[in-house]
């Protein structure tokens, strides 16, 4: 099973390979193969990458722009086209999910009797560029416009301070533990959250009554604001689809949405509990490989 992986903005395929490398290599090598791209424009770095890895960082689109995200897809597709096998999947992060959620609108309105060019989705803290959705007419209320800049807001927030944070430590010559520890106290500090939080969360993102592999109940005409009912079903997402997102990121959100836009018979998801990241603890790199193995029996 071949992935293209497409990684968050300010980032690159190198990182994106080492946020992957804990489930990945519960995976079979010959079984899956992941193939990690750059994307095409330079941009600086997102929040702490620069203590742990050397530019260049890159980004899908320059701006949130329906003439940039088209731009994004033509230089995907022109990527997808070129390779001399095709991919079954997609694997990707943050930004990545924005495009392959968006292109996967696009394509089933302006090319719905011709198929996508993989198979399947695997999308990490994800999301749908509502900018999208606008300027193909669906409707975005005010209230889900207002979510999208009140968590892009709190996640900018986050990153500064875990930035700093980060340097700080390294600055003190910390050892790669201290970080993991500062990154996991910094997600764990939930004030700024929009969304319904269980209050008896643990660390390891486990609670009393609540399932990680299950969303919440929330009616379907007010998924933040979004109301996915009025959107066509032959616009939305009907590949098999793994969602993973943890429930302390601020752009929980975002994940909500983009879960409910997709097939709820070809669905599989899980709160890996965390922040907007990829954890590498061994309960989750496990919770993850298996749902890409289930991502296969799918296709």
């Amino acid at each position: 099973m071949r992935f293209l992986c497409l990684h968050g903005m300010g980032t690159s395929g190198a990182i994106f390979s080492a946020q992957t490398s804990a489930f990945r290599s519960k995976l079979d090598p010959k079984k899956y193969a992941f193939d990690f791209v750059d994307a095409p424009h330079t941009s600086g770095p997102a929040w702490g990458v620069e203590a742990f890895f050397p530019p260049p960082n890159y980004t899908f689109w320059q701006s949130i722009d329906p003439g940039d995200i088209a731009s994004a897809h033509e230089w995907l597709l022109s990527l997808i086209n070129r390779q001399e096998e095709p991919y079954d999947a997609v694997l990707c992060f943050s930004q990545g999910c924005a495009v392959i959620s968006s292109l996967i609108l696009h394509h089933n309105n302006e090319h719905p009797e011709t198929p996508l060019p993989f198979k399947a989705a695997v999308f990490i803290c994800g999301g749908i560029p509502l900018a999208i959705l606008s300027h193909m007419g669906l409707p975005v209320s005010s209230a889900a416009w207002e979510i999208n800049d009140r968590t892009g807001y709190a996640l900018h927030e986050k990153a500064g301070a875990a930035g700093a944070e980060i340097s700080s430590m390294m600055a003190g010559k910390a050892g790669n533990k201290d970080h993991e520890s500062s990154r996991r106290g910094l997600w764990d500090r939930t004030d700024n959250l929009i969304h319904n939080f269980p209050p008896s969360l643990s660390c390891n993102g486990t609670a009393n009554g609540y399932n990680p592999h299950q969303l919440p109940p929330q009616d379907a005409t007010n998924i933040y604001g979004l109301d996915i009912t009025r959107i066509p079903e032959c616009l939305r997402i009907n590949i098999p689809t793994v969602h993973i997102y943890g429930i302390k990121d601020p752009r929980y959100t975002s994940s909500m949405q983009l879960a409910h836009f997709c097939a709820a018979d070809k669905r599989r998801v899980f709160d890996h509990g965390g922040g907007h990241e990829v954890p590498r603890t061994t309960r989750v790199s496990k919770e993850i490989a298996e749902a890409v193995m289930w991502l296969e029996t799918m296709i």
